[in-house]
């Protein structure tokens, strides 16, 4: 089942879509008025189930699709996760998840615009798994974590690439407004039992910069709960992005980096496609 966040007549809202109409959901349904709170209500899937069909559905396109949960509480991004990725860059193994944090004021919905920086052109494209947490816990065991989880989707991880070098701690680039894609919509966990199964490819104006399947993870889906929980509760609408294959702009010869014009696509297996265009930021 497919979850969306959107935004109409100035009002936001959530529903389940088949990829062209939406049902909207909330408090008609007896559910809550948005979707992350909704994570956590048991009859959340009976409830989009029976709404899908009826009479009150609008046009996907007619809505302004959101990012997925739209302020998710905590947002983790795992570096360095894949194998391919970690050797373009140099980087050692390591025994740990290379961990940093995104702020939710950064993330835009699909179809919206990811803004380069006017302080830098090296904007480059990260697609990932992102992973919404359902069901709060902590210390949670590796053969429990998957059962804490409401769905995937697809992200684009926007970095830019001077910023997040200016130290050891990668926060700077991660967090330029409206740099992090996060869509189109969440598919539910029950729809994908073994999220190693799925693949994953980047676009560039159609051309594919990366392509990777998700048993490359260093640390797999489960891990990362498992160690993210050890330190951090995880709360219902928390979302983790699980790190990108090899095949990003800036280890290119020469380097390819995100342009005003260009478009972007995250492709996901059983998820969906994620889609962007880029502008520059405004003077």
């Amino acid at each position: 089942m497919k979850l969306v966040s959107y935004r109409s007549n100035n009002q936001p809202g959530y529903g389940v879509t088949d990829g062209e109409s939406v049902w909207k959901l909330g408090k008609a349904q007896g559910l809550p008025v948005n979707l992350m709170k909704a994570l956590g209500a048991a009859n959340l899937l009976e409830k989009a189930q029976s709404a899908i069909g009826s009479a009150d559905a609008v046009a996907l396109s007619d809505l302004e699709l959101r990012p997925v949960v739209p302020r998710p509480g905590k947002i983790f991004c795992i570096g360095l996760n894949y194998e391919s990725h970690r050797i373009e860059t140099g980087r050692p193994e390591s025994k740990y998840p290379t961990i940093f944090t995104r702020f939710a004021n950064t993330l835009i919905g699909p179809g919206q615009a990811l803004v380069r920086p006017k302080l830098s052109e090296k904007f480059d494209f990260e697609g990932e798994l992102a992973v919404v947490i359902g069901k709060r816990g902590r210390h949670i065991a590796v053969e429990d974590a998957l059962s804490h989880i409401a769905g995937y989707s697809c992200f684009n991880d926007g970095s830019v690439r001077d910023f997040q070098r200016h130290s050891s701690q990668f926060t700077p680039g991660k967090n330029f407004d409206a740099s992090g894609a996060f869509g189109p919509w969440l598919v539910t966990a029950d729809e994908i039992p073994d999220p190693s199964t799925l693949s994953l490819e980047t676009r560039v104006n159609g051309e594919v910069m990366q392509s990777a399947t998700l048993d490359d993870l260093i640390f797999d889906v489960p891990s990362l709960i498992s160690y993210i929980s050890g330190f951090a509760t995880l709360q219902m609408g928390d979302m983790i992005a699980t790190g990108t294959p090899g095949g990003v702009g800036y280890v290119r010869n020469p380097p390819v980096y995100m342009k005003p014009g260009d478009t972007v696509e995250v492709e996901i297996s059983g998820i969906g496609v994620l889609s962007n265009p880029v502008v520059a930021e405004e003077a």
